[in-house]
């Protein structure tokens, strides 16, 4: 049976090894494979809520399994082939020139992390993300929420304090969300990715962070017809129908207000009652409705 004491020294082992790697590959002037360090993409596994991808994670950096084979499947190279476009696009359409295409960038003292960035927004020095999404899963929401993780790692990476996620999706619309860097978020990134890096190195199986991603303000900038949304169809027609009818009942409810005597409490009549509370505001009563009271406003 091993002591707790010749458990730690095989975990030091373990972590001296994986580090000589790393260094062997960066003295070679090799490519540093990913698996020495945390990445965009890996951000959002760490921080996301699926423990069988984050185990997996954990594996492939302690090299005890290969990197998942992403050749056939359909999504990942659909986001492969259209990334140049989507550079072009945004360039096209935003009017913005993007540098720093693919450059692998690492953080200045945290050594194992690091960004391959998609570009930046030159001037701005903004992160530029690029995505494909299918369009039944798409929404504004739900892509910002998706790849927050990735933003705010890259932000921190290359000390960006802003972010551009371009999204493209399979039914030919494309989006621009705008994201600032989040400093408590990219805390909360910071302490997890270490959590999980201190993982890689002692072999100790991670465990799911769970924390929820800050929402962006999405900036509005899109004209959109609604003419073939069949909800949109029936409450515009309600709101149509009954307009008329709510501007009366407004006009009313406030001549019936300004009616009530500054002095009075409670005034009642024609099946009307209304209230005034301590802090002068009157509301008003339907005495009867089928047995029961109604509150006006």
């Amino acid at each position: 049976m091993s002591t707790g004491h010749e458990a730690t020294k095989v975990h030091k082992s373990a972590h001296s090894n994986f580090a000589q790697e790393a260094r062997a590959s960066e003295r070679k002037r090799e490519p540093v494979s990913r698996r020495y360090f945390i990445g965009g993409s890996d951000a959002r596994i760490i921080m996301g809520d699926d423990e069988a991808a984050l185990l997996r994670l954990w594996r492939e950096k302690r090299g005890e399994v290969e990197p998942e084979d992403l050749s056939g499947n359909l999504i990942v190279q659909l986001g492969v082939v259209t990334e140049d476009l989507n550079r072009r696009w945004y360039e096209a359409n935003s009017g913005q020139k993007l540098t720093d295409v693919q450059r692998r960038v690492f953080h200045p003292t945290l050594r194992w992390m690091a960004a391959t960035l998609d570009g930046r927004v030159e001037g701005s020095e903004a992160v530029f993300e690029a995505k494909y999404m299918l369009p039944w899963y798409f929404s504004e929401d739900a892509a910002a929420e998706k790849y927050m993780p990735q933003l705010q790692h890259n932000m921190w990476v290359v000390a960006a304090k802003s972010a551009v996620l371009s999204v493209i999706t399979g039914g030919g619309k494309w989006v621009e969300i705008k994201a600032n860097a989040d400093p408590l978020y990219q805390h909360l990134i910071i302490t997890a990715e270490r959590k999980f890096w201190r993982c890689v190195e002692s072999g100790e199986p991670p465990r799911l962070f769970g924390v929820e991603p800050p929402k962006p303000r999405i900036e509005a900038v899109r004209i959109v017809d609604m003419s073939s949304s069949n909800a949109w169809a029936e409450f515009a027609a309600a709101f149509s129908r009954t307009r008329a009818a709510h501007a009366e009942h407004e006009q009313a409810k406030a001549e019936l207000k300004t009616l009530m005597p500054e002095d009075a409490k409670e005034a009642t009549g024609h099946g009307i009652r209304a209230k005034r509370s301590k802090s002068g505001a009157v509301s008003l009563d339907l005495l009867r409705v089928e047995g029961t009271n109604a509150a006006v406003q």
